[in-house]
């Protein structure tokens, strides 16, 4: 999330808004500010009730171990006409990179 943060600019850029959501609650985002990540500016949103509704949606609600119950880590880009144009699952303690997001929005925009 912070590498994310500190490239907003770059995806303002491409026409892009980076957000996070995440089945945490509106005081746990806040909490991992606080004490681990520092303050962002990207947009946090929480999928904490109806529990999980976007994540079920999107597919990356984790049903089986170690943590039941949670989303997935992934990124989803979705163009203007509402369409999933780039979608990717990561492993829970890997964060999508800059990267290689920015690397599709070029794509998704040529």
């Amino acid at each position: 999330m912070p590498a994310l943060n500190s490239d907003r600019e770059k995806f303002a850029a491409l026409d892009a808004q980076v957000l996070d959501i995440s089945t945490d609650s509106i005081y746990s985002h806040k909490a991992w500010q606080k004490y681990e990540i520092g303050n962002v500016q990207l947009p946090m949103c929480s999928d904490f009730y109806p529990h999980g509704e976007v994540t079920k949606a999107f597919d990356v609600m984790r049903m089986g171990p170690p943590l039941a119950g949670i989303s997935e880590r992934a990124a989803f880009i979705v163009d203007k006409g509402g369409k999933i144009v780039f979608a990717k699952v990561y492993p829970l303690d890997q964060a999508p990179k800059s990267e290689e997001l920015l690397e599709a929005l070029g794509k998704v925009r040529s």
